[in-house]
């Protein structure tokens, strides 16, 4: 029978003791997670433009963002057996280099089949770069410090939604859409020098009979995991894809960019404090987490014609949505290993793309006004799990440190 050790912590030899976190090999990690996230969500910014240039509509011009997401997160499975035994580094360099190719493609074709086409290729390489990250982040980091390693690796993503996006919006208005998305592939190709010069290579695993992917499902723990990270995304995009249409019918549409910066900020400040405290305080901020976001989805239920009431919701949000990744990356690998991140990936990126469409339903069916009670009930069974499950996928004492919270 396997033990949970060895799937919950890298191998000592894989994790060399240090006083310090290496920033460099770190950050560059995080600069991919930045650009898996533009790569993913620059068409929103500039969609009108990027239709009138692929000559179709707004509304399939829209899909280049869909097959992304579908295309990671059905991917990140067979790809993770696929390559198992690739040297890490390879792998990661691979999945930049598409990044690279897939942006320049995008930039220089009028052709929507071979747009779309290497939209899905980019969207495999960011389950790639998904699936690596965390692995790479422990292997780097001392045991005492990977969780912190992790959080500075995984703030890529709320510095792209917050950050990347805007200014990849503003850039399509000053220079064209085409040019935006080459400068993006600019920044790929530069970043996998980065990555050759600063990453270690590692090598990947052997073929030795070991479990596949799906018997992570078996790890206790990793199930618990799963079902928060679920309903936790599923309950975030349900809110923030529609939320103009909820400000809007809520007398709020002129605050929408005033909200939506609230939210970054706060979403910003939620990754500094995760990554002080992820290492010693991993249950008891996943448990604020989950508080947090069901609190402003309970004062959004009555309250959002408020602005009183608006702002200290949004940060209660941004507080609870910013550091979770980090959380729950961690939590998921601390009870599964590097393979429980494929099932991750998958089920993020599955919930991802249930938001848009559930939240649809929603509008059209019961209004916007439905959004926040959505997310008090996907949010309240996610706060039970949490707290429940102290056993394995939320233990007070993360395993491989002497004390915890």
């Amino acid at each position: 029978m396997t033990t949970i050790s060895t799937h919950r912590i890298p191998d000592p030899a894989d994790a060399p003791e240090r006083d310090r976190l290496p920033i460099w090999p770190l950050l560059a990690l995080t600069t991919a997670a930045f650009l898996a996230i533009l790569t993913e969500a620059l068409p929103a910014g500039v969609l009108p433009e990027m239709a009138a240039g692929l000559s179709v509509g707004e509304s399939a011009a829209g899909q280049t963002l869909t097959v992304y997401a579908l295309a990671t997160g059905l991917s990140a499975i067979p790809v993770a057996a696929a390559t198992a035994a690739w040297p890490r580094r390879r792998l990661l360099l691979t999945a930049v280099a598409a990044f690279a190719v897939a942006n320049l493609v995008t930039a220089v074709s009028s052709s929507y089949l071979l747009t779309m086409g290497l939209r899905l290729v980019a969207g495999v390489a960011a389950a790639v770069v998904w699936a690596e990250l965390v692995g790479y982040a422990r292997r780097l980091a001392p045991a005492r410090l990977q969780g912190r390693a992790i959080a500075l690796t995984m703030a890529g993503v709320p510095l792209a939604l917050s950050l990347g996006i805007p200014l990849g919006t503003l850039l399509g208005g000053l220079v064209g859409w085409r040019m935006t998305f080459g400068l993006v592939a600019a920044v790929s190709a530069l970043l996998a020098v980065w990555i050759r010069a600063s990453v270690p290579e590692f090598p990947g695993r052997a073929r030795d009979g070991r479990e596949p992917v799906l018997g992570a499902l078996r790890l206790p723990g990793v199930a618990a995991v799963l079902f928060t990270v679920a309903a936790y995304v599923l309950a975030h995009n349900i809110l923030y894809t529609y939320i103009a249409a909820f400000l809007d019918a809520n007398g709020m549409d002129a605050r929408r960019e005033s909200v939506l910066l609230v939210f970054g900020i706060a979403s910003v400040a939620s990754i500094v404090v995760t990554g002080a405290l992820v290492d010693r305080r991993l249950r008891l901020l996943t448990i604020v987490s989950s508080v947090l976001f069901l609190a402003a989805a309970g004062m959004l239920t009555v309250l959002a014609d408020d602005p009183l009431t608006l702002y200290p919701a949004v940060v209660l949000w941004g507080l609870g949505w910013g550091g979770v990744t980090t959380l729950l990356q961690t939590a998921v690998t601390d009870a599964g290993g590097d393979r429980a991140q494929a099932l991750l990936v998958t089920t993020w990126n599955s919930s991802m793309a249930a938001g848009g469409a559930v939240g649809g339903v929603m509008l059209g069916a019961l209004g916007p006004g439905s959004f926040p009670w959505g997310v008090v009930a996907l949010m309240a069974p996610v706060v039970v799990v949490v707290v429940a499950a102290r056993s394995h996928a939320f233990p007070a004492e993360r395993p491989g440190l002497g004390t915890g919270s």
